[in-house]
């Protein structure tokens, strides 16, 4: 199969390198949707250009290239696409993204598991709607949020994936540590009531929530791994030692050989869980390998290039540590290297039966 880009999505990509590359850090959000690139991934009744998630990984992997910090992956993966693809009625929601800079955001964990194919955080039915009970952790950019996704138990109903307002009575949100500048958060339902409406999808809308999820990290990840390798490769290029560039050195050589190895395997893994969603295929496990080399290789390739550049890779006026700091959120964004292997075989051992 040929996964090049077809001419619309390179020119998104061209645009996002050109935007990232102008804007100032804390301006990037707003310059982002300003020029496009958010509405790009969403349906033509807001604005957009229907890209779907091809239109989102594109301009992700160039945030990640720059190890730019932004709330593009919660709002296009974990909120906006999440909906629109669950079919839930959401124009006034999506509009607010495109006409206000609206963030939105989903909640993938709970205490001491990821991805929950149960949740433990519970929707009691009513008679104007449901309760909500529970806690999610690690969720991205919630206190700027106007929707949190939640993916809940419903008693009855089974799963069921929530489009909750953080301002309502009740619920509570706690920013908890975190490697990079934009710390996730951990998000306390106490009897929360939520309307009707605020049901927006099923259990399969929580499993598609989940594999959007994963593709865009792993989107991100690839822009993430190939700009710390840009970096690494200028670097050993440049620097001398013993009168010989770095990069002559056989063992110098064969590192930077085993990174880019890496940064091509989950460039493939990525684009391959992002054709599938966009086209409908078989998700098949995809989604759960990307995420697997997103917890375990990514860091591991980026501490590599650390490592290669010596004490220089510590300096925070030297850009290296914003990939690492990036590389740790991801990995645990996508549940970490335990987690992802056990879904990984959980999914091998349901597809054998």
């Amino acid at each position: 199969m040929d996964f090049t880009l077809d001419p619309s999505l390179q020119e998104a990509a061209d645009l996002a390198a050109l935007v990232i590359g102008r804007a100032r850090a804390p301006e990037l959000w707003t310059a982002l949707v300003d020029a496009g690139l958010v509405e790009i991934a969403l349906p033509a009744d807001v604005q957009g250009d229907d890209l779907g998630p091809a239109g989102a990984a594109v301009v992700l992997t160039e945030l990640g290239r720059a190890a730019a910090v932004t709330p593009t992956l919660a709002t296009l993966m974990l909120g906006a696409l999440p909906l629109v693809r669950a079919g839930t009625p959401a124009k006034e929601l999506l509009s607010r993204v495109v006409d206000e800079h609206a963030v939105l955001t989903g909640a993938l964990h709970e205490p001491s598991v990821a991805f929950p194919a149960t949740p433990r955080v519970t929707a009691e039915p009513g008679p104007d709607g449901f309760t909500v009970d529970g806690v999610k952790v690690g969720v991205p950019d919630a206190e700027a949020a106007e929707r949190i996704l939640v993916p809940v138990t419903r008693r009855p109903g089974g799963p069921g994936l929530l489009a909750v307002d953080p301002r309502t009575p009740g619920v509570s949100i706690l920013r908890t540590p975190g490697a990079g500048p934009l710390a996730p958060y951990r998000v306390s339902f106490d009897q929360v009531s939520v309307p009707a409406s605020a049901l927006v999808g099923d259990a399969a809308a929580v499993n598609d929530l989940y594999r959007l999820a994963a593709a865009g990290a792993a989107s991100y990840a690839d822009g993430l791994l190939a700009g710390a390798l840009a970096l690494t490769v200028t670097h050993v290029g440049s620097r001398e030692q013993f009168g010989r560039p770095l990069a002559t050195f056989q063992a110098v050589a064969q590192e930077i050989a085993d990174v880019y190895l890496a940064s091509r395997t989950l460039h493939l893994l990525a684009t391959s869980a992002i054709w599938r969603l966009q086209t409908g295929a078989d998700p098949g496990t995809d989604a759960e390998v990307a995420a697997f080399w997103v917890a375990s290789s990514l860091p591991e390739a980026i501490g590599v290039c650390h490592h290669l550049h010596g004490g220089l890779g510590l300096d925070r006026d030297y850009p290296l540590h914003r990939y690492s700091a990036a590389a740790s959120d991801l990995a645990r964004l996508v549940g970490g290297p335990e987690n992802t292997l056990d879904r990984l075989g959980a999914r091998y051992v349901c597809s054998s039966t």
